[in-house]
């Protein structure tokens, strides 16, 4: 264990109550975490671990398990356990009163909570991960006030490893020590100086490497950043943001989307489209500026091939000045393309080619000396630059080690061991691991060309679909943006939607002979070793044998094309150039030996140094979490030689969000020390004034005026109001809110509505996104139906957030007419198929509280045994006085209700005066009109029960 980990430890228990603690990223907070497992003794009580996502809990038991093996002596305390909802009451009752470290959902232990299943004095305290993402309304705070209330010697520890969440929003430190009762607040950044002196004492050794980006690279950085400075200042002129946060290095960041949210989220139903796209485009320009310096040519232009596909009807940064670059540069890093008459692409006497007829109706007559357009398509796959850089320093570490091998020399500096060999190249998504993996295994180029053919299947693939528009002119009958270039006069322009056209046709021409040439090497495996398509054969064999003529052989398919996209065309020869990559260097690559490598994936979140323990490290995607995990690696390990490569683009986007990452960390942890040295905490923090029915809301003037009107002010005795709740709503914070308005909530599963809150009164909640998915799926109509026909007050509650809009859309977009489109439409139809439903709007949760409380104020108590058996089916049939659904027969009801004269005020008075329609129809004159309503409704339902079936003579 580091040294400040245990200063840590320390400033902890000196506080019985427990605190907060954030940390830089990367300095092993599960290893803290782990260690102080190790002090919870069985005899304290259940140790209650909250919020812990997959991967912490993965790395968290490791290294408890390695604490434990360590020690020498003393009684070693059981392994932490996993309550889910599969485990029945009794045994998680059981593991409860046990005295361990159990792992649990929030829902599953506030249900447990609530049902008193769990005694709160078993619980000795609770340990909080990911406490950044509290707040007053979640339901961590829900369960620490109601332990809060009944333990008094409970602790919470709360831990986050982000700082810069801990600053979003106003007090964001300050009111999530308030939601945990808490009244001390650690932090330990990166320049602590404990932190410092610990992670300075031994560093690794650092290489650091700025590889030089292409030329085609810096056009596409420069050209989206400047896409993005123009949609940042279109931003601007909204005056909706706040200017200091639109800036081009806010935008290279993903909270850059939070920031713009956060301030747009009360008006979003007011802004206009533009706005709002251009809030989506610039979330798509930071994806573009990543991805160039993480992916390969051919991924990134397949990449903006779906872009354009997608967004190019609403996007506003396609159609912006710098925007054609964008596309223009991408495809030049993976094929040229030009026209052998027009002087774009002349053909090269070093590279011999053949020609590939497009038609085999044609003559075989060479018509190269012809004046007949002819068109080269010449693939330039340009590999990333970092591959090269990758392999020349996985062969330099590998010959370095050749040399201390030959010369005998000893590796005194492995202390822990022996050296295992494994480079570590750390990535940042699983794909760049396999790619690169797949790189070292069979050459940069056979992956290039690989990327290329998958990019040409995908050609073939999509022009394979069926069209939406069947019928198609053969000519054009006029011109426009979406037909073509306007142009008055045949020019430079008009040979433009010609140029797409043909260099459409060449990619579909060449992709269709890679199909072909798949699908033989389906039939015959005998011709698979020697065949060699036009994008690079993925079974290639003796590459880097042949620099000429293997772009020819590629090129000379007997097969012509079955595209009819060809036919009718205005091309008559496609060339097709291969490119030299450098084969002898590749081949000479390949023959030397490479160390043995490990890929890992940065997003997987999995702490893999101290399992593989290597002593050389390839930060391919620098990470700045990562760095601080290899600088914890080498503190713990100082006996053992580190080396550290890291491999920049130089001037890029990358090391741009690299050092501003580390500023904005910075500036995190600055804003959190001004903020605890101002922070006011109350003195009844640590929740000793809390009781079970305790209201954080002061009562109302209203109310104590109305108090001193009876009995000379005299309190009544209060009714404990009761609020039965779906297991199912306590994924949201609604049943917190309820709780803190002194509320008693009863937890069980509902088959009917979501809160009841009288026998007569049933809510469905709705959120804004949950009332339109609901109502895109149907399911709304069944709930309220439902609702409908088991209770008397069926309730639709829509609640808003309460940093939202309190409206549905903008004035402009609420039209005249019923469409099928529109939410207001809907919900008018809604209510008048079903005229007993009742809408109710919220602004918030805390609204919706006083809603309820309203509603309840003269009704009686719901019933818990009858809430859950509304709805469920019966087994055993149909039971006098029971509320299941068996005891209506809805088919039966249906049809009544469609009956003439039958109408929505007599049809129940029907139901109780006869028992089934047969009875119905026996039914005297007098008894029908008695039960109708009136002789008019009788009559029509006499009418048409006594009406002869018409018979074919």
């Amino acid at each position: 264990m580091v040294q400040f980990h245990e200063h840590i430890i320390t400033e902890l228990l000196e506080d019985t109550n427990g605190g907060l603690v954030v940390t830089s990223s990367g300095l092993g907070l599960h290893k803290l975490i782990s260690s102080l497992f190790i002090l919870h003794h069985h005899s304290q009580g259940c140790l209650l671990v909250l919020s812990a996502t997959p991967p912490q809990k993965s790395s968290i038991l490791r290294n408890y398990e390695n604490d434990i093996q360590s020690l020498i002596s003393g009684e070693v305390p059981n392994l932490p356990s996993e309550i889910t909802f599969d485990l029945p009451a009794n045994q998680r009752l059981a593991l409860y009163t046990s005295g361990g470290i159990l792992f649990i959902t929030t829902r599953i232990l506030i249900v447990d909570l609530l049902t008193h299943r769990l005694p709160t004095t078993a619980v000795a305290g609770l340990v909080i991960l990911n406490a950044h993402s509290l707040s007053d309304t979640s339901t961590e705070a829900f369960i620490v006030r109601i332990l809060r209330s009944t333990n008094r010697s409970l602790y919470v520890r709360a831990f986050s490893d982000r700082p810069h969440s801990m600053v979003s929003g106003f007090a964001k430190a300050e009111r999530t020590l308030k939601c945990l009762f808490l009244r001390k607040l650690h932090l330990w950044p990166r320049f602590q100086v404990y932190v410092s002196q610990d992670l300075e004492r031994d560093p690794p050794e650092v290489v650091d490497i700025r590889v030089p980006m292409s030329t085609y690279m810096i056009g596409i950085q420069k050209a989206v950043i400047e896409v993005m400075d123009a949609c940042l200042k279109e931003m601007r002129k909204t005056n909706k943001v706040d200017v200091e946060d639109l800036t081009v290095e806010n935008g290279l960041f993903k909270s850059f989307d939070e920031i713009v949210k956060r301030q747009l989220d009360p008006i979003w139903h007011t802004l206009g489209k533009r706005t709002k796209q251009l809030v989506s485009d610039l979330k798509t320009l930071r994806k573009l500026l990543d991805y160039l310096v993480r992916y390969d040519a051919v991924t990134y232009l397949k990449y903006l091939d779906s872009l354009r596909a997608s967004e190019s009807f609403r996007s506003v940064w396609i159609f912006a000045e710098s925007s054609y670059k964008i596309f223009e540069y991408a495809k030049k890093r993976v094929y040229h393309f030009g026209r052998t008459d027009s002087g774009k692409l002349g053909l090269s006497k070093t590279v011999s080619t053949k020609k590939r007829k497009l038609n085999d109706n044609k003559k075989d007559e060479d018509q190269s000396t012809s004046t007949e357009t002819m068109v080269v398509l010449e693939e330039v796959l340009e590999e990333p630059p970092k591959w090269k850089v990758l392999l020349d320093v996985l062969m330099e570490i590998q010959e370095e080690r050749d040399k201390q091998a030959s010369s005998g020399e000893e590796k005194d500096h492995l202390g822990d061991g022996d050296d295992n060999g494994i480079v570590l190249v750390a990535c940042k998504d699983e794909y760049s691991c396999m790619q690169l993996e797949d790189c070292i295994t069979n050459g940069s180029q056979k992956v290039m060309c690989e990327e290329w053919e998958k990019y040409l299947l995908s050609k073939v693939q999509l022009q394979a679909l069926p069209k939406r528009n069947a019928k198609k002119a053969k000519e054009p009958k006029g011109f426009g943006v979406l037909d073509g270039v306007v142009a008055s006069s045949p020019g430079k322009k008009a040979e433009v939607s010609s140029i797409s056209k043909q260099e459409h046709d060449a990619l579909l021409a060449a992709a269709s002979e890679v199909s072909k040439r798949i699908n033989k090497d389906i039939v015959g495996e005998d011709d698979n070793q020697k065949h060699v398509d036009v994008g690079g054969s993925v079974n290639r064999k003796g590459k880097g044998k042949k620099k000429k003529g293997s772009a020819g052989e590629n090129c000379n398919n007997d097969v012509a094309p079955e595209d009819d996209a060809m036919e009718g065309g205005c091309l008559n020869e496609v060339f097709l150039r291969k490119h030299d990559l450098g084969l002898d260097a590749e081949s000479s690559r390949e023959t030397k030996k490479l160390p043995p490598v490990v890929f890992y994936a940065l997003e997987s979140d999995k702490k893999i140094l101290d399992i593989l323990k290597p002593s050389i490290i390839i930060a391919y995607h620098p990470d700045i979490a990562f760095v601080r995990e290899v600088e914890m690696y080498k503190a713990e390990n100082p006996s053992r030689k580190v080396k550290v490569y890291f491999l920049f683009y130089e001037e890029s986007t990358e090391v741009q969000k690299f050092e501003a990452s580390v500023r904005r960390e910075n500036g995190a942890f600055e804003s959190l020390i001004r903020q605890k040295s101002l922070m006011m905490i109350p003195v009844d923090q640590d929740g000793r004034c809390l009781g079970l029915d305790s209201s954080n809301e002061p009562q109302s003037v209203i109310s104590q005026n109305h108090v001193t009107r009876k009995a000379g002010g005299r309190r009544e005795a209060e009714k404990e109001m009761q609020v039965i709740v779906d297991m199912r709503e306590f994924m949201s914070t609604l049943p917190n809110v309820l709780h803190q308005k002194g509320m008693r909530i009863i937890p069980v599963t509902l088959e009917v509505g979501d809160y009841i809150l009288s026998p007569l009164i049933c809510v469905e909640r709705k959120s804004i996104s949950d009332l339109f998915g609901s109502f895109a799926s149907g399911r709304l109509y069944h709930q309220v139906e439902m609702m409908s026909r088991y209770y008397r007050i069926p309730v639709l509650l829509i609640e808003f957030s309460q940093d939202k809009s309190f409206s549905f859309q903008s004035a402009s977009e609420i039209g005249d007419d019923v469409t099928p489109n529109s939410i207001i439409s809907k919900l008018s139809l809604l209510v008048l198929h079903f005229p007993r439903l009742r809408i109710i709007w919220s602004r918030s949760l805390h609204a919706t509280a006083e809603i309820f409380a309203s509603l309840k104020s003269n009704q009686d108590e719901p019933d818990e045994v009858k809430a859950i058996r509304v709805g469920v089916p019966s087994e055993e049939g149909v039971v006098e006085n029971d509320v299941r659904a068996e005891n209506y027969n809805t088919s039966a009801v249906e049809m009544l209700r469609r009956l003439p004269g039958v109408t929505d005020s007599n049809y129940r008075a029907i139901m109780d005066g006869c028992k089934s329609l047969a009875e119905l129809a026996m039914l005297p004159m007098e008894r029908l009109a008695e039960l109708m309503g009136g002789q008019k409704a009788a009559k029509m339902l006499r009418e048409f029960l006594d009406a002869k079936y018409p018979t074919l003579l």
